[in-house]
């Protein structure tokens, strides 16, 4: 039987062994930490994308829309509380409603049901809101990732995966009869592919396996407050601004969960570490790489000011935070909110500063390794996973 490794055991790497159990393929899944997805995943806002925002014909537009289905089918058939509630994207002001209009366009183009309306019926589904346009979107969802991660992990037990937590790959080389030879400390796991989904550390892992990746992992910490409950009422469901298309985030936005919460955010600032989830995680290394990589001054240059900095005054202040919330629903105040954690983005880089706007996933002889993964990719995880599969099948 044909042998895979997979190094990461977040949604990504957890829907790959899966797809290629399935396939009959005898897997190993690797994990450094002592519990499954512990970070991106575990941090994840829990929404399920319905893939408006991407450029028709890319990685991320043809798997989030498709991944939307599937995702949703997954939790239902599975028993993991999954939501179909939509969302509004919201027109603050007459400059935005260019972009809006860009964005219901890609809608379309993407094959994604959404329409633009008017602010008394954008107030029809959010009473508190404040716009002089909105996009509804009727296939976004919430959903529970982590859970989605659970199910994937007893549906591997149940197809005999080896499933290693606490086991870091520490050494990855060529097989002397062919394939690959992956050491953990303990052991030297022998395979005939292996498939990087390590996310934060996947660039490192591709350069411990003797590739060259054509980008850099750069951490951004999204930071999150969420509603008080006496507040939430201000919240139906979810609201977002426009973003910046020349941003890879999509702004602060309000998210009401499936346990009825509703969470603010996130910013987007520059982590100090790769699992930096605060101001005090700091990695003298991490920083170090960052400080040596050209592609971050070249970032810089362009980003730094006034988009950086506002970012980082609004990590530090409450009010600013309240106050882009308020842009949207103006009832929110800074007395509304409460501090509810972070987490943090693997966002490639490229060396000329340029960063990696798609899906991003490069091969070499008998290895697949998933460069670029950030947000929708977990609700593109089951649709990341078919591709993979295809790529260790070819």
């Amino acid at each position: 039987m044909r042998t895979v490794v997979v190094i990461g055991g977040g949604i990504v790497g957890l829907a790959t062994a899966w797809e290629l159990t399935k396939r009959g393929l005898d897997v190993t899944v690797l994990e450094k930490e002592d519990r499954w997805a512990v970070h991106q995943t575990g941090h994840n806002s829990n929404v399920v994308h319905a893939g408006l925002y991407y450029k028709p014909g890319s990685f991320k537009a043809r798997m989030s829309t498709a991944g939307n289905r599937s995702i949703v089918d997954f939790a239902r058939q599975y028993g993991v509380p999954v939501e179909v509630c939509g969302k509004l994207v919201v027109a603050t002001s007459e400059a935005e409603l260019p972009a809006l209009k860009v964005l219901a366009e890609r809608a379309e183009a993407n094959g994604v049901p959404a329409k633009l309306i008017t602010p008394s019926e954008a107030r029809e589904y959010e009473p508190e809101v404040s716009c002089v346009a909105a996009l509804r979107v009727e296939s976004t969802g919430i959903i529970d990732f982590p859970a989605v991660c659970a199910a994937l992990v007893r549906l591997l037990d149940e197809s005999d995966a080896d499933l290693r937590l606490g086991t870091p790959a520490l050494g990855i080389r060529a097989g002397r009869t062919g394939g690959v030879e992956v050491a953990t400390g303990d052991d030297v796991i022998h395979a005939d592919a292996l498939v990087n989904c390590a996310g934060l550390h996947a660039d490192r892992v591709a350069r411990l396996a003797g590739l060259t990746p054509s980008a850099r992992i750069v951490p951004f910490r999204g930071e999150y407050y969420e509603l008080k409950p006496g507040r939430r009422h201000l919240v139906r469901g979810l609201i977002y601004p426009v973003p910046d298309a020349s941003l890879p985030f999509l702004g602060v936005h309000l998210t009401r969960m499936l346990d009825g919460s509703v969470h603010a955010g996130p910013n987007a600032v520059l982590a100090l570490r790769r699992e930096g989830y605060t101001w005090r995680d700091v990695s003298a290394k991490d920083l170090a790489e960052v400080a040596r990589f050209p592609g971050v001054w070249r970032l810089a240059r362009k980003y730094a000011y006034p988009t950086g900095l506002d970012e980082v005054r609004r990590s530090f202040s409450k009010r600013r935070f309240a106050e882009s919330l308020a842009r949207l629903v103006p009832a929110v105040t800074e007395d509304d909110i409460v501090r509810h954690g972070s987490g943090v983005r693997a966002q490639a880089l490229r060396p000329d500063g340029a960063l990696v706007d798609d899906f991003l996933i490069e091969t070499t002889r008998n290895q697949v390794h998933v460069l670029n993964a950030p947000s929708p990719a977990a609700t593109s995880a089951l649709e990341i996973a078919k591709h993979i599969a295809d790529e260790v099948s070819d």
